[in-house]
């Protein structure tokens, strides 16, 4: 059974900084590309940041400059390094992948369970 396990969200005031992790674990053969999420209160799941399986990111306009996606494939762990936080950014960040289990076998998409980022002063 893969999991997508996140953490690191919390309560920061704005200019903060917050890192968020997200690990996954069980059988994998190998992981695609890493997607964090957001969604906050009344608006839609929106597209935050991707990281490809060799490195390469891309940012939502509303994060770039800010907001760092990075990975390591050694341990199936992506990060999201946000700094000089916002307001607006207060949403439940969510994290998103697929995952193939074993050569020669389907690949699945996952989920992780989301966490809380609030941005108050």
């Amino acid at each position: 059974q893969v999991q997508l396990v996140e953490s690191g969200g919390g309560l920061v005031q704005p200019g903060g900084s917050l890192r968020l992790s997200c690990a996954a674990s069980g059988r994998i053969f190998s992981v695609n590309a890493m997607r964090w999420y957001r969604q906050a209160p009344g608006k839609e799941r929106e597209l935050v940041a991707v990281i490809s399986s060799s490195g390469d990111t891309d940012y939502a306009d509303s994060v770039k400059g800010r907001f760092t996606i990075s990975r390591d494939n050694a341990k199936n762990t992506v990060y999201l390094q946000m700094n000089s936080l916002k307001l607006e950014d207060t949403a439940v960040y969510y994290c998103y992948t697929k995952i193939t289990q074993a050569r020669d076998t389907p690949t699945a998409a996952y989920w992780g369970q989301g966490t809380q980022v609030t941005v108050s002063p």
